[in-house]
């Protein structure tokens, strides 16, 4: 809320009047509503691993995070500008390969990826979107300059968080949105929609989307459901499908339905069980041929993860030159690459300061946070490192922005990101804003739901 020399910022200042004649008694009292409020929703969060095996409320912070109009105008030119470098690369590598011929990007790191789908080799696909739907995940550190932590372009999670966590301030404080202009999120599910039915296959006037989902126990198995509803179409898991002549179908009880957009929030080894893993049951059999042909959709495409892997995460300001002959607008955190000699010595000579990342890792799991880290887990990190430093990069631990946040001794700083919603079809669109994750314990770097970080309301104001 305050700048470094202390001064309040603002875009927080009618907030600042409003909280100031709040009583602690009534925040209170808020707070445990929203709670109530998010549990009888069932907006809950299965944490993989936990012992009980329970859905978690993944908690909610009522102190939004309040982005001004002219930073949000910088930061969704840099979003439009990766998102659609990042669609070119993704459908140069499988047909033309011209960045790698260029030697702009080792053409090992791509080509051997265990995210490169060689299945996808000359496939067309509606548009050249292959991410029509990117989580990019935003932080601020330093001297408060915007910078890209990593994309999201498999199967990006959390937005349906951002328009409950809108909902409910809308419903707990209305008095403060006559008081703030902020521009709404409430119609991302149309954007989405829509954003489908514009990648449908060539020749298809009124497509029938479906979302599909791994079933009830995923984690994120709320969202799944919650969008599927939002956009009134049909939530499928793989045994409601079913392929016949090179097209998917969709068991209904009117008989076979035609599908042509599949909106996945599968991973793509367990798509189609006779291309990918045979073991698999989530899938369905036959998807990956009627998707060759052109009679279907998936949202997002196979092989998109090659391009959001960390290994080439460091490379996207060369794609925006590439492509679009144009300098990045957004900056990538500076990045040291283990299989480098030179990157790997200095990473291990200074693994206390550094954070190092799994390349193929999310979730904020396998991953070491030097300066949070004892000298048991950094030791024992860098055997894991020796062991494949080319499944590892380092980065420094960045002075991350915080906001105030309520916390069991009151209110307190927590470091924060930001996770805009990019959204590519006809054109590349999203909703003011995004998913404010916050970590809640103190001096945590780490805001993911499943390692314990909340979220917060954010706010864009308008002019």
């Amino acid at each position: 809320m305050s700048s470094a020399s202390g001064e309040l910022r603002p875009n927080y200042q009618a907030y600042v009047d409003w909280f100031d004649g709040m009583s602690a008694e009534r925040t209170g009292r808020k707070r445990h509503e929203a709670d109530a409020l998010f549990r009888r929703s069932g907006i809950t969060f299965a944490v993989y691993g936990d012992e009980a095996g329970a859905e978690r409320l993944i908690p909610f912070d009522v102190i939004p995070r309040i982005i001004p109009a002219h930073e949000w105008r910088s930061l969704a030119d840099g979003l439009r500008q990766r998102v659609k470098a990042l669609n070119a690369f993704i459908h140069d590598i499988y047909h033309g390969q011209e960045i790698l011929k260029a030697g702009r990007i080792p053409a090992e790191q791509v080509i051997s990826n265990a995210q490169y789908r060689p299945e996808m080799q000359g496939v067309d696909v509606p548009n050249n979107i292959y991410a029509a739907i990117a989580g990019v995940d935003i932080v601020r550190a330093g001297a408060g300059e915007f910078y890209v932590l990593e994309d999201n372009l498999r199967v990006p999670s959390g937005v349906s968080y951002m328009v409950e966590n809108r909902k409910m301030m809308m419903r707990l404080f209305p008095e403060l949105f006559a008081k703030n202009r902020v521009a709404p999120v409430e119609h991302y599910p149309d954007l989405l929609l829509d954003t489908l039915r514009a990648v449908a296959p060539k020749g298809v006037l009124d497509p029938t989307v479906v979302v599909l989902t791994p079933g009830s126990f995923n984690s994120a198995y709320f969202e799944h459901a919650f969008l599927a509803q939002q956009m009134g179409v049909e939530l499928v898991e793989g045994q409601d499908l079913f392929v016949r002549d090179e097209q998917v179908f969709m068991r209904t009880t009117q008989g076979p339905q035609r599908v042509d957009v599949i909106y996945r929030r599968i991973d793509d080894d367990f798509l189609d069980p006779l291309a990918f893993r045979p073991d698999s049951m989530l899938g369905v059999p036959g998807l990956l041929s009627a998707y060759r042909a052109g009679n279907v959709t998936l949202s997002n495409a196979i092989g998109t993860g090659v391009a959001d892997d960390k290994s080439i995460y460091p490379y996207v300001g060369d794609m925006v030159r590439f492509y679009l002959g144009e300098e990045p607008i957004l900056n990538n955190v500076p990045t040291y690459m283990l299989r480098k000699p030179d990157d790997l010595a200095y990473t291990l000579a200074h693994l206390p300061e550094l954070v190092v990342k799994e390349v193929h890792g999310a979730g904020g799991y396998g991953m070491l946070v030097g300066p949070a880290s004892t000298q048991a887990e950094i030791e024992d990190f860098r055997k894991r490192i020796l062991a494949a430093p080319e499944k590892y990069i380092a980065q420094p631990t960045l002075s991350l922005s915080t906001c105030p946040t309520f916390v069991d001794t009151g209110i307190a700083p927590r470091h924060i990101d930001l996770r805009p919603f990019v959204l590519s079809g006809h054109e590349v669109r999203f909703v003011p804003g995004g998913l404010t994750r916050v970590a809640l314990k103190e001096g945590s770097l780490v805001v993911n739901s499943s390692q314990g970080g909340g979220t917060k309301d954010t706010w864009v104001l308008e002019d």
